[in-house]
């Protein structure tokens, strides 16, 4: 029977991979010429930024499907704190026109990649139970 943390893990999984999945999809549909600015600007090559498809793409489906579920929460977070560091870091410290803070959606797909991590995917994945799951 599933317990309803396990609907709770489910449905953040959910909300943080399919959000973040919308974004990647933007990246694919649009390109992410504006990524390779960011990467060279920083003085990193530019070939890392690809990376953003795994971080926006990749790990977001292994979410949503709940495979390699913990890798994937790490890969988000990582992708985040790079794209705040990048793109971002000069809002760090604003409140947005809206009254929130600057990087308020940044933040939530980092710290809700960060949860995931930690609480693993719950019985309601594909990914047999696992350290990685």
């Amino acid at each position: 029977m599933t317990s309803l943390e396990d609907l709770g893990k489910l449905i953040l999984r959910l909300s943080v991979g399919g959000i973040l999945l919308i974004h990647g999809v933007s990246k694919l549909q649009n390109g992410i010429g504006f990524v390779h600015e960011q990467v060279g600007s920083a003085g990193l090559p530019s070939l890392l930024g690809y990376g953003v498809y795994v971080g926006e793409v990749v790990a977001p489906l292994f979410l949503i499907v709940g495979f390699l579920t913990r890798p994937a929460a790490m890969i988000i977070a990582f992708d985040l704190m790079g794209a705040i560091f990048l793109a971002r870091r000069d809002a760090v410290i604003s409140i947005g026109p809206g009254g929130g803070w600057a990087i308020e959606t940044e933040m939530l797909f980092l710290l809700g990649g960060l949860a995931i991590a930690c609480l693993g995917a719950g019985k309601l994945a594909l990914g047999r139970p696992s350290v990685w799951n």
